[in-house]
């Protein structure tokens, strides 16, 4: 059976997808509810029946057109793993039928819309007491083929913990592997026999990690495939967990399209959910937004992204490449750190507040040349800096496989700057067990070997406290410097270069230069941490950019 993937539909934090063949209008004689007993049974009077269970608040059945698509391995579509005993409540109000469900301090909501063949689904988690870091939505096997990178097989080679396998071919597979960052995509899901199964995002404003961040998205397996909406995930984690509403988050069939934007009003809220009483919603009245006039000192070769973040909620949107005029909207009033960021580089902050039913409207964003490290004098210079190891060595490779995939080119290998390739043959991470020790090798001009110079590496996150010791023609050392803060979890192995960018600088003397031009200086690159276990799980850390200072 054939079959299409996607995964596809920029948009911003706050933004919202749906419609078209989302919400094919139809006769809706049969729109309504029913008991069995066991399970509320909802026909959204289309071409979709599901179920929902009185005791667990758990999606028990998903039929489309006929055909049940909920289910492998004997699990039902939940929160987390199932949230257990809980009280469940239907009722409907007109066009919509609304199913609650009360776990302890977390809410959870199924919404049915007369003639549309979507389930749409809320999220409140006050605090900390109950776990309900995702909903997945198990799908049956064999309605959808996908041998996708980001997808996984379960085999009987585990190269890693219990959830990352390698192929007999020796190509990595992992769940974790989504390629994509939360603001690259809108909805991810499968295609295949003219129907369309797609679990749309929210706006990730409860959630954690900011627009770069990656997280579950979906998988494959022999017993069926999984959909994931992630509340909050711990996996190398920048921020702390936020609480509130999150969604609404949409099951949605189609034709076999994808799921177009026209259905939603913009960001967390739609008209016809204002009046069920939702815990923790906040309608568009009650919203505001933020506006610039456009951000000067931009370097035109890279896209700019605004960000909002506060302990309560989080925002993003993308500033115009002509001019870096942007707009968020759909803000919860408080007051936030607008951040700008060149790729992911953040380049500049200030404070905004902000009020329901209006907008902040900010003057030009001018960006000191001085809060860009690209735009310092260098001798020499390794990447440029933008927040993202993007051009080194496996780069793009590690987004959607485990470093020891057979795709990956060798770890190991020097470097020489003025070679033409000094970008493409530095290894995106650096491992104490596997490849510390880089050379990279430089000359010198007789006036710039008599001076001294400023050594910076950018690192855009580190596994147990790895950081980088530099040695200068085995005559001069640095000290070891400290470690940043980073996530403590794993990262360089499961998809994700994301943490929190960081800046090493180390002070060399000019008597550590050699005063021969004609010969190259060399600089050694160690890895030190007294943490880590063996080989890619030993102390690591990704590489931004490197650059000796004029």
């Amino acid at each position: 059976m054939d079959s299409t993937v996607t995964l596809s539909g920029t948009r911003a934090a706050g933004s919202a997808a749906l419609a078209g063949p989302l919400a094919v209008p139809a006769a809706a004689a049969s729109f309504g509810y029913t008991d069995d007993g066991a399970d509320y049974v909802v026909d959204t009077g289309a071409a979709l029946v599901f179920k929902v269970s009185k005791t667990t608040g758990d999606l028990t059945s998903l039929v489309h057109r006929g055909v049940e698509y909920q289910g492998y391995g004997g699990k039902n579509s939940h929160i987390e793993s199932g949230l257990g005993s809980s009280t469940v409540r239907i009722s409907q109000s007109g066009a919509t039928i609304l199913v609650s469900v009360t776990h302890g301090t977390l809410k959870h909501y199924y919404a049915a819309r007369s003639g549309e063949n979507n389930v749409y689904l809320w999220t409140h988690k006050a605090d900390a007491s109950v776990s309900a870091t995702r909903y997945i939505l198990r799908v049956g096997a064999g309605l959808f083929l996908n041998d996708e990178p980001d997808s996984y097989t379960y085999t009987t080679s585990t190269v890693e913990a219990s959830d990352v396998f390698a192929e007999p071919d020796g190509q990595t597979r992992s769940k974790h592997y989504s390629r994509l960052r939360v603001m690259d995509y809108d909805h991810v899901g499968w295609a295949s026999g003219g129907v369309g199964l797609w679990m749309v995002r929210s706006n990730h404003e409860k959630a954690s990690g900011g627009p770069f961040y990656r997280s579950l998205l979906r998988h494959q397996s022999a017993d069926g495939g999984g959909l994931y909406e992630i509340l909050y995930y711990g996996q190398n984690q920048t921020e702390e967990q936020r609480f509130g509403l999150q969604g609404p988050y949409v099951i949605a069939f189609t034709d076999g399209g994808a799921p177009s934007s026209a259905l939603f009003s913009r960001n967390l809220t739609t008209p016809w959910a204002d009046s069920l009483g939702i815990s923790g919603y906040v309608g568009a009245s009650g919203r505001g937004r933020v506006a610039g006039v456009g951000i000067t000192g931009r370097d035109p070769a890279y896209p700019y992204t605004v960000g909002l973040a506060n302990s309560a909620a989080q925002y993003w949107g993308p500033a115009r490449a002509s001019d870096g005029w942007f707009s968020i909207a759909g803000v919860l009033p408080g007051t936030y750190t607008l951040t700008v960021h060149k790729s992911e580089l953040a380049v500049y902050s200030t404070q905004v507040t902000v009020s329901a039913g209006a907008t902040t409207t900010l003057n030009s964003i001018a960006v000191p040349s001085s809060n860009d490290p690209s735009n310092a004098r260098a001798v020499w210079r390794v990447n440029d800096w933008t927040g993202t190891p993007s051009g080194f060595k496996n780069a793009d490779l590690m987004t959607y496989a485990h470093p020891s995939d057979v795709r990956a080119a060798p770890w190991t290998g020097n470097v020489v700057i003025g070679s033409g390739s000094e970008t493409s043959s530095f290894p995106c991470y650096l491992w104490k067990d596997v490849n510390s020790g880089l050379l990279v090798y430089f000359r010198l001009t007789a006036a710039q070997a008599a001076a001294a110079h400023t050594l910076r590496i950018g690192v855009t996150t580190a596994y147990a406290n790895g950081r980088p010791q530099v040695v200068v023609n085995d005559t001069w050392t640095s000290p070891v410097p400290s470690p940043p803060a980073q996530p403590t979890t794993r990262s360089l192995t499961n998809g994700s270069y994301r943490g929190n960018n960081h800046t090493f600088t180390y002070s060399v003397p000019a008597s550590a230069w050699l005063t021969d031009t004609g010969r190259y200086n060399v600089l050694r690159i160690n890895v030190v941490s007294g943490s880590g276990a063996a080989a890619y799980l030993s102390a690591g850390t990704a590489i931004d950019a490197l650059d000796l200072l004029d």
